[in-house]
């Protein structure tokens, strides 16, 4: 009797995990500024932190059901297109992909090819209120908000 008991409460914080999994994750901009408990968070963002002068310009658009992150590097092109949902993880946001929704450009440098080759996750943290750290392996940069054209 008590390995059945044991067994429902498992199955009970199974479920109830998902459950919070799912109401924890967004693939709609609405839901996004649910997730990110910002009304107007931006949905375009410039590079701060780069070391060459060529910023990345970060977009954020719906595209079949799931939010699209596209990074443009100036003067060089497509960096990376990533898409799926976000999901809360803490005080932080969170892409995760398998490979087959990464689509890295030519301005992408050997580096974050190898370390995206099987998937990853990318965190976004928010620094201060103008400001936005997102990070993956082998990289990371700080972005501020910028105009929608």
């Amino acid at each position: 009797m008590r390995d059945v008991c044991i067994a429902i409460l498992l199955l009970l914080l199974s479920l109830s995990a998902h459950a919070h999994d799912a109401q924890g994750c967004a693939a709609t901009i609405k839901d996004l500024r649910i997730l990110a408990e910002d009304p107007s968070f931006a949905l375009r963002w410039s590079e701060i932190s780069m070391d060459d002068g060529k910023p990345l310009k970060v977009s954020i658009v719906e595209r079949n059901g799931a939010l699209l992150l596209e990074f443009m590097k100036t003067g060089e092109g497509l960096w990376a297109e990533i898409s799926g949902v976000i999901c809360k993880s803490g005080v932080d946001l969170e892409l995760r992909m398998p490979r087959e929704q990464i689509n890295l450009g030519p301005a992408t440098n050997w580096m974050l090819s190898l370390a995206l080759a099987n998937g990853g996750v990318f965190t976004l943290r928010r620094r201060m209120s103008n400001q936005l750290q997102i990070e993956t392996q082998g990289w990371s940069g700080r972005f501020v908000p910028t105009a929608m054209n």
